[in-house]
């Protein structure tokens, strides 16, 4: 049990604290307000001087799937020897070993949605995990967490490359569509079969009974997509098929944001502190965060490491304030806005009573460059102090 005593305190939630205390008892925020009492056996904490956040969320990232400093040997994120691949489940090729996992929660990344890439149209599964431990299954938030699908230029650029579909946006498209179809009739065949005709079930396909669930409501896609046309096909298969999603990268969304809050959707913006790689990046710009912030669109800010590296993600939402973004919208998205894009805010990325005790104490604001974590909880665990 610890307590945390006399921090400037920022929630992100409700109400903030100029001298605010933090009790955790086991691996949740027991208590949260002003000259809170120590139990006895409590550990207090001094932290005068000191700004308590919530642990930093990544929404969208690759880490553990592309290791650090492996190479080839490290690259499991992108299974291209076929376009439809649900099956693939990120779990199974996560090193929480990964130096990068060390790096993030030291700068108090302490959450992460990690997965699958962009080479194939559906590339499997991701997982909402912390960054603190040994056996990646003591360490998931949800798994599977969503369904990763990519419109755009690298299902084009890696199949045409095997001369196979898809090798134009039409032929992305139709895969998707035909990939949900015939899940639907898979699950249809189900609903229809006599439960004493055993023999009228169809064969176990994993990858059909994930889009199942996708197409119930129960697992959310996470739609790749950069370019405008591509936002909006995106949006209308999912509106088609009736699915939960949210749109990653939205490169262009800035441009069409009018269009985004009329359909109401969720978008993960970034990376931003990179160059413009490929041609649907043309329109990427640091100041489009405010664009949205300013049309009232709800949005999280991205690593998508190994792209930018996952522990410069407080200095993403740095940058996007120098470009006029306001301060406490910056913090947001790379804690509650991004935990509740995600659907995992009823864990993370705010300081309340009942969430897990993932907190980061910092000597400055958590969004000047210049700030360094004093002390990192992860499930109320310090599992990093600075010397």
């Amino acid at each position: 049990m610890y307590l945390i005593r006399n921090a400037r305190i920022l929630t992100m939630a409700d109400r903030d604290y100029d001298h605010g205390d933090i009790l955790i008892k086991g691996d949740r925020i027991e208590a949260i307000g002003e000259n809170i009492a120590a139990p006895a056996g409590a550990e207090v904490i001094d932290a005068g001087g000191l700004w308590a956040v919530p642990g930093f969320v990544d929404a969208h990232c690759h880490v553990g799937m592309w290791e650090d400093r492996m190479g080839f040997e490290g690259a499991d994120g992108n299974e291209m020897t076929d376009p439809v691949t649900p099956q693939l489940r990120a779990i199974d090729a996560i090193n929480p070993e990964d130096y990068s996992f060390k790096e993030a929660y030291e700068h108090g990344v302490t959450c992460v949605c990690t997965g699958p890439g962009s080479a194939n149209v559906i590339g499997g599964q991701f997982i909402a995990m912390k960054t603190y431990g040994k056996r990646v299954d003591d360490m998931i938030v949800k798994e599977p967490l969503a369904v990763k699908a990519a419109f755009g230029e690298n299902p084009k650029r890696v199949y045409s490359n095997q001369k196979k579909s898809p090798s134009t946006r039409m032929a992305t498209a139709a895969k998707l569509r035909e990939a949900l179809i015939a899940a639907q009739e898979y699950k249809n065949k189900i609903d229809s079969a006599d439960v004493d005709e055993k023999s009228k079930l169809p064969e176990r396909d994993l990858a059909k009974e994930i889009l199942v669930d996708v197409l119930e409501g129960r697992l959310d896609m996470k739609i790749h997509c950069h370019r405008a046309d591509d936002i909006f096909t995106a949006i209308r298969i999912a509106r088609e098929f009736g699915i939960n999603f949210s749109l990653e990268h939205c490169t262009d969304g800035w441009r069409i944001v009018d269009y985004l809050k009329e359909e109401n959707v969720r978008c993960i913006l970034g990376p931003y502190l990179t160059t413009r790689s490929k041609i649907e990046l043309e329109n990427s710009t640091i100041k489009a965060p405010k664009v949205f912030a300013d049309a009232g669109v709800k949005f999280a800010i991205m690593t998508d490491h190994p792209v930018i590296p996952l522990h410069y993600l407080p200095v993403c939402a740095a940058v996007a304030v120098r470009e006029g973004l306001d301060e406490t919208t910056a913090l947001k998205s790379i804690t509650i806005h991004a935990a509740e894009i995600a659907g995992i805010a009823d864990r993370v990325g705010s300081l309340e009573i009942g969430k897990d005790a993932d907190i980061a104490l910092f000597d400055s604001h958590p969004l000047d460059f210049r700030c360094h974590a004093k002390k990192v909880f992860i499930d109320g665990k310090i599992v990093y102090e600075a010397e």
